[in-house]
């Protein structure tokens, strides 16, 4: 006798898996993704931006930007395919490579120091009648970048445009002098000590006793007595990370620049270092090579 099977109750785990549903998953938009990318890598280069100079392990790195290892390892040596990022043979520590200072080089105010301090000398000259200076540190000296001549005629250490000054000797170089680092400022000073006897009342207890004026002080000035009738207040232009890179100088007749007089123009010149400091260009030539930078300027725009 024919028996009819009864119908199955339970059905194939295959049968199961076909019919259950699934949640589809939706991949980001490329240009989400790409973001994302863009913003680990960019991590990356600020974490070996702040690590030490000689390097940084992908651990430590890792740790600093809150990525697995395992990526960082991946976007480093994509950057060192771009020649962004070294690593060093011996120690195996990661670092930015020279080709990425050199592309810095290239960032920043592209006009120049100089472009970037012409209004401000204008507004101070406007502001006090009064010559205006500016000057950059050039090695063991300090360089007149720019100035903006007032109606009263004046002497200075540096003269015109161009001229330069063993760093210490005049308001402006005193007040780049005293701000920079103490080991920078001490070799400084060991070598331009006999550079400054030349100039008569200056010698080294001279000129520390004026340095820690200066520091206590915030600024130089106002009458060294060096040159006779003449006085002068300057101001330091520290840069976003604190150091002294160039100041603005006032140079006067003594008989203008009075201790009631004194704090206006201070605060007149501290207001104008403020404005400039956070935009200056680190890599700018003017700061590295001012010479340089001053003869290119010259030859491309009008003095006025």
């Amino acid at each position: 006798m024919n028996t009819i099977d009864s119908p199955r109750t339970s059905a194939s785990p295959t049968s199961t898996t076909s019919t259950t549903p699934t949640t589809p998953t939706t991949a980001p938009p490329p240009e989400t993704a790409g973001a994302g990318i863009l913003q680990r890598t960019f991590a990356v280069i600020r974490a070996l931006g702040d690590a030490k100079p000689e390097g940084e392990r992908v651990t430590h790195i890792a740790k600093a930007v809150g990525l697995s290892q395992a990526t960082v390892h991946r976007i480093l040596h994509a950057l060192i395919a771009e020649q962004v990022v070294e690593q060093d043979e011996t120690s195996k520590l990661y670092r930015l490579s020279i080709d990425f200072f050199a592309m810095a080089a290239q960032a920043g105010n592209p006009s120049g120091m100089r472009t970037l301090c012409r209004p401000s000398l204008l507004r101070l000259c406007a502001s006090l009648g009064d010559t205006i200076f500016l000057l950059v540190r050039s090695s063991f000296d300090a360089v007149c970048l720019d100035m903006c001549e007032g109606p009263f005629p004046i002497r200075s250490f540096t003269g015109d445009i161009g001229g330069r000054v063993a760093l210490g000797v005049g308001q402006g170089s005193l007040a780049i002098l005293a701000f920079l680092p103490e080991a920078e400022r001490e070799e400084i000073i060991r070598f331009n000590v006999p550079r400054l006897r030349g100039y008569g009342v200056l010698d080294e207890v001279y000129l520390r006793t004026e340095i820690e004026r200066v520091r206590q002080l915030g600024y130089a000035g106002s009458n060294s007595g060096v040159l006779d009738g003449m006085a002068g207040v300057a101001v330091p232009v520290f840069d976003r990370t604190g150091h002294a890179v160039a100041a603005l100088s006032v140079g006067t007749l003594a008989a203008r620049l009075s201790q009631d007089r004194l704090p206006m123009v201070v605060e007149l010149l501290r207001r104008q270092a403020e404005l400039i400091g956070p935009q200056t260009n680190p890599f700018d030539v003017a700061m590295r090579r001012p010479m340089h930078g001053l003869t290119r300027a010259l030859t491309t725009e009008p003095l006025a």
